[in-house]
């Protein structure tokens, strides 16, 4: 007689293989699970990158009055050189851009400063300049406008727009000397009479001299 109890093999085969773990599919689940994990970071890193290239593009666009930037065309820079023939002294570009007004007056040599909002912005034009070999005459601040004193430049560049043009008038008006020199694109200032204008539409530029601005008044 055979010692009694004991499991039949076939039944001990089929229990420890229902034991077993598919490994197969967990191989497939540890792989699924390292693509999210590789894709939620990929997803992740260019939301932040967007955010961080798309933020100060987009900040200027919340303020109070909006100063987006539109790139110079060729002829207008050469419209600003023509009003700053024969002047001499220091020049700031009010809003710089991508630097091409200040980079365009060093090389006529100026001593050329631009304020600029937008680090990006700055950062690039730093690049052009020393690019066009004027680092050292042409440098870039990021800077609010409205923080600025303007009162030691002789020369003043402006890419404006018109619901900024009165309220920056009288900033100009009262921290520039009298042999400063005003140029504004694109929009001229409200309440001053111009001595020089030059170009037509888009291109128009428009020159005032505080010391006549003054001597106007009665």
């Amino acid at each position: 007689m055979e010692g009694g109890g004991g499991t039949p093999p076939e039944i001990l085969e089929e229990s420890q293989a229902g034991c077993s773990l598919p490994t197969g599919l967990g191989a497939n689940g540890l792989k699924k699970s390292s693509w999210g994990f590789f894709l939620t970071g990929i997803v992740g890193g260019t939301l932040v990158a967007v955010y961080a290239v798309a933020t100060p593009f987009l900040t200027p666009a919340l303020r109070k009055i909006c100063l987006p930037f539109v790139p110079a065309t060729t002829k207008q820079i050469a419209n600003v050189v023509k009003m700053l023939h024969c002047r001499r002294g220091s020049l700031v570009d009010i809003g710089s851009g991508d630097g091409r007004v200040v980079i365009a007056a060093a090389k006529e040599g100026f001593t050329a400063v631009g304020y600029e909002l937008n680090p990006w912005l700055v950062w690039y034009s730093r690049y052009r300049a020393w690019r066009e070999g004027v680092q050292d005459s042409a440098k870039f601040y990021i800077s609010d406008l409205w923080k600025v004193t303007f009162s030691q430049y002789t020369n003043v560049v402006v890419f404006g727009v018109p619901q900024m043009m009165p309220q920056l008038e009288e900033k100009l008006e009262l921290e520039l000397k009298d042999d400063a020199r005003v140029i504004a694109c694109r929009f001229p200032f409200p309440r001053w009479t111009p001595d020089h204008v030059t170009g037509e539409g888009v291109d128009t530029v428009w020159a005032y001299d505080l010391s006549t601005l003054r001597g106007r008044r009665p």
